[in-house]
């Protein structure tokens, strides 16, 4: 995965309130899915001769539907603030994940990004980070033809990453803003955690328990 630098400065995985650098999401980043092939992209600066040669997932990937996943970036308070933007190619849709800390399912219905249906009903503009106390949004993006996404801070700061989407097509995607009980986070999680997947692994028909 590159991170993209023009007037950008390289995005730390920033260390979660209370977390002790522990994964955010449930059970890993996937709920009930054991342990999974991880491609990790090379790291540096913006240039095209350096996205070119980075690290190809196509010698990585294994012929069979087996789930694989790019490398997970967190972005974490104090950077993370409300009024931070995340910028998508066009056409992404997005299908949250509902009930996540106990039986974790597809929603029934898609929508076009940024709009997104959070934990408690509403429906939000996913592209701007809320105020702290909001409602958890979890999902799975899909549509990527390119695979970027830029992070634009409230200092001017903005952070691009850049994967091959014809490998990793999908992007998970959790936002955390101190309104989940639920252990670990008790209320004390202000985070963003986005991962490429080379598939949704969340099926419609099924839960994962």
């Amino acid at each position: 995965m590159n991170l993209i630098r023009g007037k950008r400065q390289h995005a730390e995985a920033e260390r979660a309130d209370g977390a002790g650098g522990g994964t955010l999401s449930r059970r890993g980043v996937l709920g009930g899915l054991a342990a999974l092939p991880v491609v990790l992209y090379g790291v540096g600066s913006a240039t095209p001769a350096l996205a070119g040669t980075a690290t190809r997932p196509g010698n990585v990937l294994a012929a069979t539907n087996d789930l694989v996943r790019g490398a997970e970036r967190r972005y974490n308070a104090p950077l993370l603030t409300p009024g931070t933007r995340l910028a998508l190619p066009a056409g992404i849709t997005v299908v949250p994940i509902q009930d996540y800390y106990h039986h974790p399912h597809l929603a029934p219905a898609e929508s076009a990004w940024p709009h997104m249906t959070a934990t408690d009903g509403t429906t939000v503009d996913a592209s701007l980070i809320p105020e702290r106390g909001a409602p958890t949004r979890i999902a799975i993006l899909s549509g990527f033809t390119e695979g970027w996404y830029e992070l634009i801070h409230a200092n001017g700061r903005a952070d691009r990453v850049m994967w091959d989407a014809g490998q990793l097509p999908v992007l998970w995607f959790h936002g955390e803003f101190g309104a989940t009980k639920e252990h670990p986070f008790r209320d004390r999680f202000y985070t963003l955690a986005l991962q490429p997947l080379s598939r949704n692994p969340y099926p419609r028909s099924t839960t994962i328990g």
